[in-house]
């Protein structure tokens, strides 16, 4: 009798079960600079973007970030900077809420204060809902961490001595110029990653297409090495020759972008070919997160 008094006891019934966040694929669907965004939340890792949020929540500029240290989803740096992460511990299962719960929560913080949690989240406003739309986030890459800490911050040797260290494990990584979330990076060797926007079966169709004309390779060195699916987009990946420096695709990725535009506006069935083709890249597809 006592045991199912303390189980109805610790039950609690009066206290309402949280609502759980819906999923959403494409979670940051209508917001400019989409691809960008999901650049910075799954493949680079040291960026900063400028966002504003609408009137309604202090027309205020935010930047948003990579990555800050320990995970954090937010940090109000002491110039007043509020930073709001991407790339977080914490997934409801909607990026964009996330995102928006941490960026309202970091409103509120004071100058040094970090945002520790954002607790269990609930169906809420989302980035769609709080930030300005005409204002188009850009992401900038950085080759360190140090957008972390304000002017002069660096000077205390135990904040210096864990940025360095933060700063030993960032892949080198560089956006390419003239071209839209297209990305080079040095691992074990050069890749190229690229953020589409379009419909993931409408670029795998494309690459298809390509893949069979010979015309899927950024250059005559380089070749097709398969594809990333997240937040509802393909990235697709490019192997480079060994040694290609981001300044030398440019010229490469503009030729590619053409080809692509190109097999993206076919509207013919793939072919017997094309459907192989097709079937071999979609195999091939690695979901992130």
């Amino acid at each position: 009798m006592g045991k199912k008094s303390r189980r109805n006891r610790s039950a609690n019934p009066s206290r309402p079960k949280p609502k759980k966040v819906p999923f959403v694929e494409r979670p940051f669907e209508g917001l400019p600079g989409e691809t960008d965004l999901v650049a910075m939340r799954e493949i680079v890792p040291a960026a900063t973007a400028t966002v504003r949020t609408t009137a309604e929540h202090g027309a205020r500029d935010v930047q948003l970030v990579t990555l800050l240290p320990d995970f954090l989803p937010a940090l109000h740096r002491e110039d007043g900077t509020l930073l709001v992460a991407l790339q977080t511990a914490s997934n409801s299962g909607d990026a964009s809420r996330d995102v928006a719960a941490a960026l309202l929560a970091g409103l509120e913080l004071g100058p040094g204060q970090p945002l520790r949690t954002t607790g269990i989240l609930e169906p809420g406003p989302r980035l769609q809902d709080i930030l300005d739309l005409e204002v188009v986030p850009e992401a900038a890459v950085h080759d360190s961490f140090s957008f972390w800490l304000a002017e002069g911050a660096a000077d205390d040797p135990e904040i210096a001595g864990a940025l360095e260290a933060a700063n030993e494990n960032i892949v080198p990584t560089v956006k390419v110029e003239g071209a839209t979330s297209a990305y080079w990076c040095r691992m074990s060797r050069e890749f190229l990653r690229w953020v589409r926007p379009e419909d993931t079966e409408q670029v795998f169709d494309a690459l298809a297409r390509l893949q069979v004309e010979r015309a899927s390779a950024v250059d005559q060195d380089a070749k097709f090495a398969g594809a990333f699916r997240t937040c509802g987009l393909l990235i697709p990946v490019w192997e480079l020759a060994r040694g290609t420096e981001a300044d030398e695709l440019a010229g490469p990725v503009a030729e590619l972008d053409a080809r692509f535009a190109e097999a993206l506006a076919a509207t013919e069935p793939l072919n017997a070919d094309e459907r192989r083709a097709r079937a071999g890249i979609v195999s091939r597809q690695v979901g992130l997160r």
